[in-house]
């Protein structure tokens, strides 16, 4: 996977009726890195997810750019993390609207598939939903071939890992 620079992009899901913002992150090749569900759009939900992913990748997996929409919650919470040390402080941030059509096309598939439910009771139900989700896409999309790679049952043991199964 190229690491080296990430798509971020918050687009809107209902749970109990009521809009809520999932935050996604991808790659150049649109292969998911994360997900973040809340119940609001702001500065502390970017942080948060930003926080999250920053606090679980491994320093080589680290990007040299992230790619957001114009929105100024990414830059604030990216400056929070640097000055805080949680992030490294060379990660360039571009706000340009284009650079962003990677995940926004990736939205739309995800959307797709969502759209398919009856809608979600909780935020647990559609974390949960939305997980599944991710994984099963990760695996069409060939994303964690080297998880696999040699093992005849794979993406089975692959699955397990991942739900606790």
């Amino acid at each position: 996977t190229d690491l080296h620079s990430w798509h971020m992009d918050e687009t809107y899901i209902k749970v109990k009726g009521r809009w809520t913002y999932l935050y996604r992150a991808v790659d150049q090749r649109g292969h998911t890195i994360d997900f973040y569900l809340s119940a609001r759009r702001n500065s502390k939900s970017a942080y948060s997810f930003l926080g999250k992913f920053f606090n679980t990748v491994k320093k080589w997996q680290i990007p040299r750019v992230i790619n957001t929409d114009k929105a100024a919650t990414y830059g604030h919470a990216l400056s929070r993390l640097k000055r805080e040390g949680k992030c490294p402080v060379d990660i360039e941030h571009r706000q340009i609207k284009y650079k962003n059509n990677v995940i926004e096309c990736d939205h739309g598939k995800l959307k797709r598939i969502i759209r398919a439910t009856l809608g979600f009771k909780s935020m647990k139900t559609a974390y949960a939903t939305i997980k599944g989700i991710e994984v099963m896409r990760a695996l069409r999309k060939g994303q964690a071939s080297s998880f696999y790679y040699g093992q005849p049952q794979g993406e089975v043991c692959l699955i397990n890992r991942v739900f606790g199964l």
